[in-house]
């Protein structure tokens, strides 16, 4: 992405009134063009107002740090029964205030709007800097100086009590000099200081034929008959400060204002600290402590026989790095979950990169055995990169309702809410918008989204649209694609996630805005796990499975015919009728192993024990095939191919290094530990970059974050002494897994 670039000059300006795509249909640039935009432009600082929300704030203020600019957080309050305000918090308590209000609006409509009345606005008002707006909700666009705007502006003043400015922008339609100095003279009767703003609705001028196609799609009509719904003209885009001061000359006080105001405007997200909730901790304890007393009762309980040396050794070292982190209050949270559920009969099993840690086998949250594989904790929880872990774990999906009640019952709806989805444009759906506003006809709409499968960065192929009977000379479908690409990733609306619950001690009203979702007694945040993730800000993962219903539906017909009492970790793993009905891909209904990929795959793979099943899910999968992988594994199986470990060096390494990373899977690496471990071992990575390239695994796709390493890795492994077609080989497999791979655990 790139962007115009002119230094920064006097005078001074930062600009206050910026509208971003998380305004929905009206903003027509991300946060992160905007932020970007103004840095290259020589801005003193950018404040981003969304209508009613802070849903896109993180994404900006992560983006200002990377480019070295003040970001200043704000609203756009849309009131009931006043003028528009800007509202910018001024220190931390003042953004809680800001945060309460939005929740107040929000909680008190349906899912997706907010009803802010002038009363509810003064009674949050201590701390916020106010800006005063001309022509949205009220009839002062045309006429700032008339008797009502001016009453309006005053009613403001008193109620608010605090600092109030008007803002004055240029909208070039030919009147402006006339219109700025009436506002001028409104400022002066009511002693409101006048401040300059752009009014800006996207990062630059070529943005603006995707906001007009916004509009169309917000206003439900073509682009041919949009008319005066559409923006006059190009100029709602950031400009130089240069540039507002020449326009803005002889109101020179209203461009000094902004830097004034962005000076006091002081308060950055990173002020925002994360406090675990108490209630999991007995009185008396510490969570530290309370945390270890469980972890050893339940290692205790899972190793009747005595605490194997190797887990001890495990188990010591994540309780100790949980520490460093203090993270043992979120544990103990997820642990307060699971044994409510597991207490009313509910089944639960925790999965994903938890299942990596013994300290969450112990505390009975999950089943991994860390007898039967090689934990990789590093990929759960890193002191290098300290990102807050994250534990998955499914519920019986009939009953989970219950476990999501119980949460906002202990902890409090004020403290409770799911965090939310950024439902985005994707290829078929930009096309078939951006096809509707141009007229394009319903048949070349249908025709022409129906061969996408996603739009990437070079577009949409020729042939592809020939494919659908089209023309790709065409300018119209030029026209089309190019505006789908530009709309690729705009947020659609937000909604609720499968199961992320952000829990805090204080208000979480004060965190983040909480509104309605459009499920009954269901709430949301305005944030989604990215955000989340950025901030350091913990969330539980508590989803839902059909087959954990299924399960114990099965569970409780074995009792009650054959007086069989079975749990999840009780179930038989090496019975060898099932292997046998496995074998003959007899899997129909069978919990990941009955797609056609996989009756095809069992046969050749012959699974005979509980870690071939594991092996059997992992491989059909893109990751392993794209990878190149499933071959080589199954001429290893049966025998037609050597298993083959390349070794270091002597002076590297031990000759058998890979041959513990990859023993299990015959030197093939199936599993995202193995990928971790490989570079760890054959590169030398530390813990932090093969969690970086985990990670960046799970992007390049979309990111093309992967190459960066690719060097790193095949040059230090070649440098240790491995082949270098070996080395070229084992970063395509891993690369293979963008496409998708499983954990081990």
């Amino acid at each position: 992405m790139t962007f115009s670039s002119t230094p920064a000059s006097e005078p001074r300006y930062a600009e206050l009134d910026v509208t971003t795509n998380f305004t929905f249909l009206r903003g027509g640039s991300h946060g992160e063009e905007l932020v970007a935009q103004a840095a290259a432009l020589g801005h003193a600082a950018i404040a981003v107002a969304d209508a009613n929300t802070l849903a896109g704030v993180v994404r900006a203020h992560i983006a200002a740090k990377e480019a070295g600019i003040q970001f200043i957080v704000g609203a756009r309050l849309i009131l009931a029964d006043a003028p528009s305000l800007l509202a910018y918090p001024t220190s931390r308590a003042a953004y809680g205030r800001l945060c309460r209000l939005l929740t107040r609006g929000q909680r008190r409509a349906e899912k997706g709007d907010c009803f802010l009345f002038l009363d509810d606005v003064a009674e949050h008002a201590d701390g916020l800097i106010f800006i005063a707006l001309r022509g949205e909700n009220n009839p002062g666009e045309d006429r700032p100086d008339d008797a009502r705007f001016e009453e309006e502006l005053l009613r403001l003043k008193g109620a608010l009590r605090g600092p109030l400015y008007l803002a004055a922008h240029h909208s070039y339609r030919g009147a402006d000099r006339i219109r700025i100095e009436k506002s001028a003279r409104v400022a002066a009767r009511t002693h409101i200081p006048l401040i300059a703003t752009g009014a800006v609705l996207y990062h630059a001028p070529k943005r603006r034929p995707l906001q007009d196609v916004l509009t169309c799609i917000r206003e439900k009509c073509t682009l041919a008959d949009a008319g005066f719904h559409l923006e006059a003209n190009a100029e709602r885009h950031l400009k130089e400060p240069a540039e507002m001061a020449r326009l803005f000359k002889g109101y020179e006080e209203a461009l000094e204002r902004t830097v004034e105001i962005a000076e006091r405007c002081r308060f950055s997200l990173d002020e925002l600290k994360y406090e675990y909730p108490d209630e999991p901790v007995p009185q008396g304890k510490t969570p530290q402590g309370h945390l270890e007393a469980l972890t050893w009762d339940g290692a205790a309980w899972r190793f009747p026989d005595g605490i194997p040396g190797k887990v001890r050794s495990t188990i010591e070292k994540e309780l100790a790095l949980i520490e460093e982190l203090s993270y043992a209050p979120y544990f103990l949270t997820v642990y307060d979950i699971v044994h409510y559920a597991r207490s009313v009969g509910i089944l639960c099993q925790g999965r994903g990169s938890a299942a990596n840690s013994a300290v969450c086998y112990c505390l009975a949250i999950t089943n991994v055995d860390p007898t039967e594989i090689d934990l990789l904790f590093e990929r759960f929880v890193s002191p290098e990169r300290r990102e807050p872990p994250d534990i998955d774990v499914d519920f019986e999906h009939e009953r989970r309702e219950e476990v999501i009640q119980y949460i906002y019952a202990r902890y409090g709806r004020d403290r409770a809410g799911l965090a939310t989805t950024v439902i985005s444009y994707r290829g078929r759906s930009a096309v078939r918008e951006v096809g509707k506003v141009l007229g394009l006809s319903e048949d070349t709409v249908a025709a022409l989204a129906g061969t996408i499968w996603g739009l990437s960065n070079t577009g949409l192929p020729d042939k592809y649209v020939r494919e659908a009977g089209l023309d790709p000379s065409d300018p119209r479908l030029a026209r089309c694609l190019a505006l789908a690409h530009e709309l690729l990733g705009f947020p659609r609306h937000l909604s609720q996630h499968v199961g992320g619950f952000v829990l805090t001690r204080g208000p979480l009203s004060e965190l983040v805005p909480i509104g309605n979702a459009a499920m009954e007694d269901r709430t949301v945040i305005e944030w989604d796990k990215d955000d989340l993730d950025a901030l350091g800000l913990l969330k539980v993962d508590v989803l839902g499975l059909g087959m954990l219903t299924c399960i114990r539906k099965a569970f409780a017909l074995l009792k009650e015919h054959y007086g069989r009492d079975l749990a999840l970790g009780t179930v038989p793993r090496e019975d060898p009728i099932v292997y046998d009905m496995l074998c003959r891909a007899d899997s129909i209904g069978v919990f990941q192993v009955e797609s056609r990929a996989q009756m095809n795959m069992l046969p050749r793979l012959k699974p005979r024990c509980f870690y071939d099943l594991v092996i059997e899910v992992a491989i059909v999968r893109p990751g392993p095939i794209q990878g190149d992988m499933v071959h080589p594994y199954l001429r290893r199986r049966s025998g037609d191919e050597a298993v083959d470990f390349p070794s270091p060096h002597p002076d590297h390494g031990p000759p058998d290094e890979l041959h513990q990373v990859l023993g299990k899977t015959m030197g093939v690496p199936l599993f995202q530990e193995q990928a971790m471990r490989l570079a760890m071992e054959a590169a030398k990575f530390s813990g932090d970059e093969a969690n970086e390239l985990r990670r960046a695994m799970a992007t390049f796709r979309r990111r093309g974050t992967i190459g960066t390493l690719q060097d790193k890795m095949v040059g230090r492994m070649t440098a240790r002494g491995y082949p270098q077609d070996f080395a070229e080989r084992c970063f395509n497999q891993i690369k293979g897994f963008g496409e998708y791979g499983f954990p081990e655990s």
